[in-house]
């Protein structure tokens, strides 16, 4: 619909001629991604304003940017600062998804609601809007976030494919998103539906006049390899549907703004994306406002998340983290670097998990202060399968801490956990405290030891973490790199290894916005010189110089810069023959996220997210989003550049902007090994160069294995998934392996026949447990293996969501019984004075499956309710005048909302403006369902209104923007205040 891929928003491909041109910029064309951006940011600035409501304080952001959007919403008075990273990366996650609907389901009638698929169309998005709720509920946010895209794909769509604007309706097709409701009115199979659009493309008024006449509801048939159709019925249209060119020839599809149709396209995206609101606001009602923004990404990106092995000589360990834990807590309560989750997964032998996931800091203290150390009579422990459960567990790009003394007997999870990486863009670090410590760790030697601290120091360095080896009685002074990183605005400058280590000397730029600037090397044997761009130095063993202190303990180098850092580029040269890690990392709001993708072909080309590697000998192509301070006007972006970590190779793209700090970015020639993404710009606001750097390292593969989520997953059932593996390299029997986080039965192919260059589909089985949650999310991860020496490999990382069936498709019914109230004033001053009660009986129906929640939003006030096992449940809400309109919303145990809004009557007084003085006067208004309505009526009554009220003279702009926002016909409000508190608003 409506140009799949957003150009302005980054998914954007315009190809030369023909009907399915996608839009440039600028030209006014609306696409999915551009509508469900407008709808949810729309939505998220609604829900950000309720809960600063409810919490007595302002909403006010200091833009329109996102990156100025979290920073209100999360709440100014927090000290610090906060990254939009992670609300603009969730974002990412739906826009992508929705896209590759046209990638993955081109030939699907029910996905684009095409071929008049009406019923199928409607329960893939009752079925989705089913599992995010449940997904929600159960905190999976991404599973959640990715279902959103698709099911907003195929919602946009029925306005643009079907005739339901052309029917002249103004207002969304509610039975869509409510499954209890009959599709009413649809045009049977054998009902001719179009005329013959004589010069074969796109007619005005192609529809026959009986089916507008009787309001019959159709959709154009769409075929992409059979011009095959029933009789008489409309086409899709366009260059790639064959049957539009079979009588009734043309099209009646709103996907692109055409002379022939600008005004139907106008309200097909009008339509779909109040459609798109429509819907999120269910799924808020079904989330809670709180949740509901966590689910958008809209939290602190701070995340402690502690991996512990537990087993009898960790107990020093397990005190350390606790400390750490404990002061994170303490120190950060009430910044923006409080952390907004926290994870603990503990790991045993054989035992590992489970998962403790907790937005509470005191959950947290309890669940770390009950761990104990014991068993764990062998050197091997669980790590990898503990840290399998964080990686899956956790929110993309968080931090994540292994504490342990042992060897992983799980290192066959390896090459998983390096998948899972790269999916995630999380960072691992490893605090490994073999000291030999214990009678179990005696009986292995050193050259052992070595050996698995070589594991996890791979698994560190592919993520960009470290690997720590510390004694346990040194460890404490190790931990600091936990405090340094527990920061709402981390962002990498350099990130550097060598192996075998060489003297070189390395550069790095810091800018004005970068603040708590801290390098950390890794290795033995090491000799340093920091330099500032002054020409100041320091060297390693200078505890407190003129650019900072230096902390060492084990094999880690702590520097910390000092607070009066210059701009400018530095640099640090090391020396030695061992191998050795460098980072620098510091707090800053300029940061920039991506993902690799590629491009795909059919009726609507765009771009698709590519899960494992990128193919080998062909460009790689990025999508990268750079965040500002105020937004991605206060940056410029000068090159963006992949760079191997081990070596010197830095290969630029070629960078084509897509506006609105949205890049793609081209490499030719990817660099050979492991790669980051470095990227250079300035900072338009201190007029300072910067550098950011990606953590996570990358390579190419020649092998490629891909699979397609398409629906949910039912607990006690076996689901099936079809995946194709292919080659640009020697065929031959490629290995393959499958793994899932909730260790759930699977039956995995051992191997499959690719031919040379060629490709082969093979299908995974997985049985649910009939006793698992719905909501539960499952991370599978796939992968193929090629046949030699080299062992080339890729592999693919799904989330799969386990739902269970839905019976209860209505929703709870609300009856406001009485309300008692005076006229609550006017005057603001006088509202607290004066109070109103609502009554109300809320029920699920004597089949429902009863109510679950109870609560209220668009009020500041009280809200009692009766015991909610009682068929009628009886609520009370109390608040005073200075809030006026209460919205309940009732959530059943099949998580359908239901929802009762009530408006108080007010009385108001006005003057009104005529020639030759103002003349007094009195209007008692009805009652509409807001406080800005009521305005409107108001104004619209006198066309000048005068108010008077307690508060800055910002909310003349507040209440002259309300205005503007309610007119059907919008006019221009001019305003002007007499005092602080007296203003004039008038009508154009």
């Amino acid at each position: 619909m409506m140009s799949t891929v957003l150009c302005m928003s980054f998914l954007a491909l315009v190809l030369s001629g023909g009907a399915w041109a996608f839009s440039p910029i600028g030209d006014g064309a609306s696409t999915h991604v551009s509508i469900t951006e407008k709808a949810v940011l729309q939505k998220v600035t609604e829900v950000c304003r309720a809960i600063a409501e409810s919490e007595g304080r302002d909403f006010t952001p200091t833009g329109n940017s996102a990156e100025e959007l979290v920073q209100a919403c999360l709440g100014p008075k927090a000290t610090g600062e906060v990254s939009a990273a992670k609300f603009k990366s969730a974002l990412n996650e739906i826009y992508i998804q929705n896209g590759q609907v046209d990638r993955d389901f081109v030939n699907s009638p029910a996905h684009h609601f095409n071929s008049e698929a009406f019923a199928l169309g409607r329960r893939l998005i009752t079925d989705g809007v089913a599992s995010i709720k449940a997904n929600v509920q159960k905190e999976n946010f991404q599973a959640a976030r990715e279902t959103l895209g698709r099911v907003l794909h195929t919602l946009q769509d029925f306005y643009s494919h079907s005739n339901w604007v052309d029917l002249g309706y103004t207002e969304p097709y509610a039975n869509l998103i409510r499954p209890d409701l009959p599709l009413e009115n649809l045009a049977d199979v054998k009902t001719p539906t179009c005329s013959d659009c004589a010069n074969g493309g796109f007619c005005s008024n192609s529809i026959l006049p009986n089916i507008l006449n009787e309001k019959k509801l159709t959709s154009g048939y769409m075929g992409i390899f059979s011009a095959a159709k029933p009789k008489g019925k409309c086409s899709h249209g366009g260059a790639a549907d064959l049957t539009s060119s079979k009588a009734p020839r043309g099209g009646i599809s709103k996907d692109e703004r055409r002379s022939d149709n600008v005004a139907l396209h106008t309200a097909a995206v009008t339509v779909a994306t109040t459609a798109t609101l429509q819907l999120l606001d269910d799924i808020r009602g079904a989330a809670g406002d709180n949740n509901y923004l966590r689910f958008m990404g809209i939290a602190r990106s701070s995340v402690v998340v502690f991996v512990i092995d537990t087993t009898g000589s960790m107990s020093d360990d397990i005190l350390e983290a606790k400390r750490v834990v404990y002061k994170i807590i303490d120190s950060k309560k009430g910044t923006q670097d409080e952390p907004s989750l926290y994870i603990l997964v503990p790991f045993n032998d054989p035992k590992f998990g489970p998962l403790i996931k907790t937005t509470n800091p005191n959950v947290m203290k309890a669940e770390i202060a009950n761990l104990t150390a014991e068993g764990g009579g062998d050197l091997p422990e669980m790590c990898l399968s503990g840290l399998q459960l964080a990686l899956t567990g956790a929110p993309a790009s968080s931090n994540i801490y292994v504490f342990t003394d042992a060897v992983a007997k799980d290192i066959e999870l390896k090459e998983t956990i390096v998948a899972l990486i790269r999916s995630t863009k999380s960072t691992v670090s490893f605090f490994m405290t073999n000291d030999g410590a214990g009678a179990r760790r005696r009986r292995r030697g050193v050259e052992s030891r070595a050996a698995t601290f070589e594991t996890y120091k791979d698994l560190a360095l592919a993520s960009g973490g470290q690997a720590i080896g510390v004694t346990k009685e040194n460890l404490p002074q190790a931990t600091d790199v936990i405090i340094d990183s527990s920061t709402s605005a981390l962002v990498i400058v350099l990130q550097r290894a060598r192996n075998p280590g060489r003297a070189e000397t390395f550069s790095f730029l810091l800018d004005e916005s970068l603040n708590n600037i801290t390098i950390y090397i890794t290795g033995n044997t090491i000799t340093f010189t920091l330099k500032n761009p002054a020409g100041v130095t320091q060297k390693q063993n200078e505890a407190n110089g003129e650019l900072g202190t230096v902390q060492t303990v084990g094999n880690l180098y702590r520097v910390r810069l000092a607070s009066n850092k210059q701009t400018g580029l530095w640099e640090i040269s090391m020396n030695s023959n061992q191998p050795y890690t460098l980072k620098v990392t510091g707090q800053s709001t300029i940061a920039f996220i991506y993902d690799f993708v590629e491009t795909f072909d059919g009726p609507h080309p765009g771009y698709a997210l590519i899960s494992g590697r990128p193919q080998a000998g062909m460009p790689a192509m990025l999508l990268v989003s750079v965040l500002g301070r105020k937004g991605p006007a206060s940056v410029k972006v000068a090159d963006i550049a992949l760079v191997t970590v081990s070596g010197s190779e830095v290969v630029g793209g070629a960078l084509e902007d897509m506006g609105n700090g949205k890049f793609l970015v081209t490499v030719t020639k990817v660099p050979a090994g492991e790669f980051v993404v470095l990227l250079n710009g300035t900072d338009v606001v201190s007029s300072t160069v910067f550098q950011r750097q990606s953590t996570t390292q990358m390579s190419v593969s020649k092998v490629t294995i891909k699979a397609v989520v398409d629906r949910s997953m039912e607990p006690g059932k076996t689901f099936t998934l079809p995946f194709t593996v292919m080659t640009d390299a020697t065929g031959g029997s490629y290995t393959i392996s499958a793994r899932n986080d909730r260790d759930f039965k699977m039956n995995v192919p051992g191997s499959i026949a690719v031919t040379t260059g060629g490709n082969a589909t093979g299908e995974l089985t997985i049985t649910v447990p009939a006793n698992t949650p719905s909501g539960t999310d499952v991370t599978l991860t796939i992968e193929a293996v090629a046949p030699g020496a080299t062992a080339d490999s890729n592999y693919a990382v799904l989330r799969l969501s386990v739902v269970t069936k839905v019976t209860d498709f209505t929703p709870p019914q609300c009856e406001v019984v009485s309300v008692s109230s005076v006229d609550c004033p006017a005057d603001p001053a006088a509202c607290s004075s004066a109070f109103w009660q609502l009554s109300a009986n809320m029920t699920d129906g004597v089949n429902g499956t009863g109510i679950a929640s109870l609560t209220h939003r668009q009020g500041v006030g009280s809200l009692t309710h009766t015991d909610l096992k009682q068929m009628v449940v009886a609520a009370a809400f109390n608040a005073s005048c200075c809030s006026l309109t209460v919205e309940l919303v009732a959530l059943d145990k099949a998580m359908n909302v239901g929802t009762c809004l009530y408006t108080t009557k007010v009385t108001w007084h006005h003057r009104r403006l005529v020639r030759g003085g103002v003349v007094p006067g009195r209007h008692k208004l009805p009652q509409p369902q807001s406080h800005k309505s009521r305005l409107f009526l108001q104004f619209i009554f006198l066309k000048k209104y005068i108010f008077t009220f307690k508060h800055t003279a910002n909310r003349a702009s507040v209440l002259k923007s309300n205005l503007e926002t309610q007119m059907e016909e919008p006019k221009p409000v001019k305003g002007r205040c007499l005092t602080v508190s007296r203003c004039i608003l008038t009508l154009s």
